[in-house]
């Protein structure tokens, strides 16, 4: 599995952190910055939920 942001549409509001924060996390310059590119398959579920609930719809999950 892999994780792809479109940060032109992301605005970094934080949903997909609060979800997966193993994967996701915006610091405090307020970007986001993705911790695994290539997240282990156990995260699958919650990196997929952050994906579906992204206000932006900015993040995509392949593989």
């Amino acid at each position: 599995m892999r994780v792809n942001v479109d940060f032109d549409l992301c605005e970094s509001n934080a949903v997909c952190m609060g979800i997966a924060p193993e994967v996701f996390e915006v610091r405090d310059d307020d970007f986001l910055y993705v911790l695994q590119e290539e997240p282990p398959e156990a995260l699958r579920d919650r990196v997929e939920e952050a994906a579906r609930m992204c206000p932006k719809q900015a993040i995509k999950v392949e593989g």
